[in-house]
């Protein structure tokens, strides 16, 4: 078995060297400092929660809006303009994102601790805007393949990108609320993405270009353009966008250096692993012989796979990716949409984001991850057939709001069982792209698993979601 040399631990009880062993892991031990009280702890904790969270959940919810609109646009008139609806057309651009999205998220996890997040995700979110621009320019079907294939490449990234950095900042059992709050500002995406794109769809023919282009155009602008050069996204992300723990003082106007080694101090009170090790590829690959991270990743799988492919919650919903005719039963095609139908469909957000962050609470404050997935995996598996199989388009969207919940809460939840544990920081940047990189092959498993021949039911994609 394996045995890592920055001394991972499992079980989220974390006892390293003579020093640490003397400390108790604790959440009394854990707030306890030689240089800040109680009272200016939480202070700290709490701007770099202002600072760290909120602009990670910013470009995460970006990163969906843009990944999302390619189920917008094609209920917009994508599909017959480019032919997809010929053979597997559709699913194959679905399929090819994903692979070059799961096969680049070693690599970029590598990046981020090296050149630094400041650089590489403001530098990412620069090119993943103006490639998105290039969806509103494609005329050929074997054109929007190559420009996914290289979306797939700048959005690897993000993702993992994130879950690392933020695993890296806060201590074991503080760090399920924040990932609850990066996902919940995500979670954003899902419900104005669509609204956002069915906007956007209003300029059809303006300029000779139809709707469907002008959606990939303007959330392209959204990343890239502003008045004249000005990357508005990607600046604010260099300029605000803070980097790891034991280079914090080097982010613009955010910690000294006293308030720095208080937050190393915390981490290697929880754990021992604030400051990384100098990177060497065996170092960086050894996790892979320890057998339960696999096993975090086949959760992550397991999880990923129904929300990311039974999008037919509403024909304007972000993240519709294989399925955007199946909204054909409960949201009729019509460029006029009603503001209570557009409040319904934010409804099943709200549900999710309670859940999410009473899933976090609930495991940060009692220590436990595993019960909270099982229960929320439940609640999803409810919603699922009702969804897929009831009659009543009433029952159907009941069906809909126990899928978004239970699916959703899952997703920060099981990020934060695999962060409780893991040691040592090569180890989380692993890690964290063989999670996040897992959850994506539920995105090619959905790509073929869902087919056009099977509609409406779905049945087979649906049985082997549920199983």
């Amino acid at each position: 078995m394996y045995t890592d040399p920055e001394k991972k631990v499992s079980g989220g009880d974390v006892k390293d060297d003579n020093e640490l062993e003397s400390e108790s892991t604790s959440d009394v031990a854990t707030d306890e400092d030689q240089v800040y009280s109680y009272r200016e702890q939480k202070a700290i904790i709490h701007r770099v929660d202002r600072r760290l969270v909120v602009m990670c959940g910013f470009l995460y919810c970006f990163s969906l809006i843009d990944r999302g609109n390619l189920g917008n646009a094609s209920i917009a008139g994508m599909t017959k303009a480019l032919s997809l609806d010929i053979g597997f057309r559709y699913s194959t651009i679905v399929l090819v994102f994903f692979a070059t999205y799961v096969a680049f998220q070693p690599l970029a996890a590598v990046l981020i601790r090296k050149i630094g997040p400041r650089v590489f995700l403001s530098t990412i979110s620069l090119l993943w805007g103006i490639t998105v621009m290039g969806f509103g320019f494609v005329n050929k079907y074997k054109d929007m393949i190559g420009l996914r294939v290289v979306l797939g490449i700048f959005e690897s990234g993000i993702y993992p990108g994130i879950a690392f950095l933020l695993s890296t900042w806060y201590t074991r059992y503080d760090v399920g609320k924040r990932f609850s709050v990066f996902y919940i500002i995500g979670c954003i995406a899902n419900a104005f993405g669509g609204i956002l794109a069915y906007g956007f769809m209003q300029m059809d023919g303006l300029g000779g270009k139809a709707g469907w282009r002008w959606i990939f155009i303007m959330e392209g602008l959204l990343m890239v353009k502003f008045g004249k050069i000005t990357v508005v996204v990607a600046v604010i992300a260099f300029m605000a966008m803070v980097d790891f723990p034991d280079q914090a003082d080097r982010s613009w106007r955010f910690l000294s250096t006293d308030e720095r080694d208080f937050i190393i101090r915390r981490i290697n009170r929880d754990r021992g692993d604030a400051t990384p090790e100098p990177f060497s590829l065996s170092l960086f690959l050894r996790p892979a012989l320890d057998f339960k991270l696999w096993v975090f990743a086949l959760i992550s799988f397991a999880i990923g796979l129904p929300p990311y492919h039974f999008k037919k919650w509403s024909w304007f919903q972000s993240r519709c990716f294989t399925m955007p005719d199946c909204s054909s039963g409960m949201y009729r095609h019509t460029r006029k949409v009603s503001y209570p139908k557009i409040a319904k469909l934010i409804a099943q957000f709200v549900l999710a984001a309670i859940l999410i962050w009473f899933s976090a609470y609930f495991g940060d404050r009692y220590h436990v991850r595993g019960p909270v997935i099982i229960i929320n995996c439940l609640i999803a598996l409810i919603g699922l057939p009702i969804m897929s199989f009831a009659k009543s388009n009433g029952v159907r969207y009941f069906g809909v709001f126990l899928l978004t919940a239970g699916s959703n809460a899952n997703v920060p939840t099981s990020l934060a069982y695999q962060a409780n544990n893991i040691r040592g920081q090569w180890t989380r940047a692993f890690s964290s792209a063989l999670f996040v990189g897992f959850a994506g092959m539920g995105g090619i498993s959905g790509g073929t698993i869902f087919r056009s021949q099977d509609k409406p039911k779905y049945v087979p994609g649906v049985s082997a979601a549920i199983a």
